[in-house]
């Protein structure tokens, strides 16, 4: 199918990142490079880069790579985390064209990146931040629901509903990020007026991710309730694999300053314990590692597969 196809010819994420597929790749730091965006968007999706990682030199090499590849694909800007401006100078005059913002308030860097033809989304947690990126101008939004894995609002809100409340205020795009890992998940964000689904966890378990097979595996392994909220009295908040590293945080109710100076060790070392291994709750939905080329297959024809059936029942006034 076609992103030329009348089901998909009137989406305006579509319009926006110049994607075949309403599908975006979560930028998750230090996996979300060159190898994972650059196969994800060869398959048709959205590849994105991360800047999270805090990697200046590194992170631009990796745009200038995707640049050069000449597919579609967006950077992440993490306002919270960015040490200085530089980065954001270096995407106004890389030539990227499309940006997800995060952690923190866009307005500040919506006329630098539109001045340099740049379409904005912004990451949301909630209604009213939606509201306030909306009137600072950004160009769409990222829905994030309190069942994705990584940083996440302490006042937890499903994708269920954060969709739902956000799309009856307001007309922007809206990507679908949390708890969505197939066709049957990016129907129902669908339904409930998305134009595009964003996938992390699915993507960390992806052949083409860089991270270690215990890490994979740890996902493949994991049930719906394999994931826990930590540190939601402090800052960050993040939902991540049940460990026993994380077992000690969460029934200290804090996470320790030097929680997160393992994470490479649990990437690319497949030491569980080194620090949380970030995932979200449809870990329990995933079973087993796919190239990036079959996920989006799969996600797209069991999306058409469903919204077929569906559109039969509304056809036929029917309920089943």
């Amino acid at each position: 199918m076609s992103a030329s196809s009348p089901a998909l010819a009137g989406n305006r994420v579509l319009a926006h990142t110049g994607a075949r597929f309403p599908i975006f790749q979560a930028p998750m730091g230090w996996i979300a490079r060159t190898p994972l965006a650059s196969a994800v968007s060869r398959a048709g999706g959205l590849g994105i880069i991360e800047t999270s990682s805090g990697e200046t030199a590194n992170c631009q090499a990796e745009i200038r790579q995707m640049l050069a590849l000449g597919l579609p694909f967006g950077v992440n800007l993490p306002i919270r985390f960015l040490h200085d401006e530089a980065m954001l100078r270096f995407v106004c005059d890389s030539g990227v064209r499309f940006v997800t913002t995060s952690a923190g308030s866009p307005a500040k860097f919506i006329a630098p990146l539109k001045s340099a033809g740049i379409t904005v989304y912004h990451a949301v947690p909630t209604l009213e931040t939606a509201l306030k990126c909306a009137d600072a101008g950004v160009d769409g939004l990222v829905v994030e629901g309190a069942e994705g894995g990584g940083f996440k609002n302490p006042e937890e809100v499903s994708t269920l509903v954060l969709l739902q409340s956000i799309r009856s205020r307001l007309d922007l795009p809206l990507v679908a990020a949390g708890g969505i890992v197939d066709g049957r998940g990016m129907a129902a964000a669908f339904a409930l007026g998305a134009e595009a689904i964003q996938m992390g966890t699915r993507f960390v378990c992806c052949a083409e991710s860089p991270v270690h097979a215990h890490y994979k595996n740890a996902i493949v392994n994991a049930s719906e309730t394999g994931t826990w909220v930590l540190n939601k009295k402090a800052s960050p908040c993040i939902r991540a694999l049940k460990s026993e590293r994380t077992r000690q945080i969460h029934e200290a109710g804090l996470m320790p300053p030097d929680t997160f100076a393992g994470l490479q060790q649990v990437y690319f070392g497949g030491d569980m314990e080194a620090a949380p291994a970030l995932a979200g709750q449809s870990v329990g939905l995933i079973e087993g590692v796919k190239t990036a080329q079959q996920i989006i297959d799969d996600t797209v024809q069991g999306f058409f597969d469903i919204t077929a059936r569906l559109g039969g029942l509304a056809q036929g006034h029917a309920f089943g």
